[in-house]
């Protein structure tokens, strides 16, 4: 299967197109423009050591249908007995930032780049893209980042520098998106 190199153009193949692993397209920049046109389309990026600008569709994906999600009991528990506050957009920049210094088993590095933060984040300022955050006091201590379009929610990394506090914050957005009336968490 062939990979698309992008151009200056605002344009992405179809995401039908992808190669084995999900990969769509290289090159390209995250423009605000490009990555909602990106995840319109089933696309997103996620750079790589070796080469930046690198975007994917992979098949299967992981779907949360918002009308069958159930929280767990001891997650309940854990929401009631918490101290965190949760807010969404109030530190989007620190929100990528922290998921990009998160330690994660087997994995060196991130894959989020100082283009990709400042892509987000200009996409952040057009409405597009939001931060729910968890805070011990006015210390943010968990939080995730995603993409809203339509009804669905494409969710991009998290974080948790205390236990429970990004569960915490994602079960918080799940309610929030059952209560604005969307269908899916991608």
């Amino acid at each position: 299967m062939p990979v698309y190199a992008l151009t200056d153009e605002l344009a992405f193949p179809p995401a039908e197109g992808a190669d084995p692993s999900g990969l769509v397209a290289v090159g390209g920049d995250f423009r605000p423009e490009r990555l909602a046109l990106a995840y319109a389309s089933g696309i997103f990026p996620w750079p790589h050591a070796r080469h930046a600008e690198l975007w994917f569709s992979p098949d299967p994906r992981f779907v949360i249908d918002l009308k069958a999600f159930r929280v767990q009991r001891s997650l309940r528990k854990a929401i009631r007995r918490t101290a965190l506050t949760v807010r969404f957009d109030t530190a989007f920049e620190a929100v990528m930032r922290a998921c990009a210094r998160a330690q994660r088993p087997g994995q060196r590095g991130t894959w989020i780049t100082a283009g990709l933060v400042r892509g987000y984040v200009a996409l952040h300022t057009t409405g597009l893209a939001h931060a729910i955050e968890a805070y011990e006091g006015e210390r943010l201590v968990g939080g995730l980042y995603g993409v809203s379009l339509g009804r669905a929610f494409f969710g991009e990394s998290m974080f948790a520098d205390v236990d429970d506090a990004s569960k915490i914050a994602f079960t918080t957005l799940l309610g929030h998106l059952v209560t604005e009336g969307f269908d899916f968490v991608d």
